[in-house]
């Protein structure tokens, strides 16, 4: 699994901005770290909206220090777009359909009981400029949110 000190596995796929673009993560090191990658189960969930809506919230404060803030999900950039519409998500968010990031990462999971396979578990891990993994929280429990202040101040080591 990904961690703390790791080189932060790179890693190119569609992004939901409004438009659907490719986005590398290596690429956007220089110029948008540090990059908060938030991993979220599936869109119009509750704890995954409110997740989101928390760090929209919180925005501001990320772009005060000249952080980028990305959610990740297997769900479509399609679907990421309209999530990001009926939130007012002002932050991009990255597809993973094919499920290659979470795999990168070791964050996948299973919900048995509702049939669904293979999403993300709820997780949040900030990149500096050298591609370094300088904070990571993983939850096995979907239903808890992580710490924003602590993901806040990770960040803010950075600046």
């Amino acid at each position: 699994m990904a961690t703390s000190g790791d080189s932060a596995p790179d890693f190119t796929a569609p992004l939901a901005n409004g438009d659907i673009e490719s986005f590398t993560l290596s690429e956007r090191l220089e110029d948008e770290a540090p990059i908060v990658l938030a991993f979220f189960p599936g869109s119009f969930t509750g704890v995954c909206t409110d997740e989101m809506c928390t760090f929209q919230d919180r925005l501001a404060n990320f772009n005060e220090l000249d952080a980028t803030v990305y959610g990740i999900s297997r769900d479509t950039p399609f679907t990421l777009n309209e999530f990001r519409d009926q939130n007012d998500l002002e932050f991009g968010l990255i597809s993973d359909l094919n499920k290659e990031i979470i795999d990168e990462y070791d964050l996948e999971m299973d919900f048995d009981d509702l049939g669904v396979y293979g999403v993300a578990k709820r997780s949040v891990f900030v990149v500096d400029g050298d591609g370094e993994i300088t904070y990571s929280w993983v939850s096995d429990d979907p239903g808890v949110e992580p710490d924003y202040d602590e993901v806040e101040a990770a960040v803010e080591e950075l600046a």
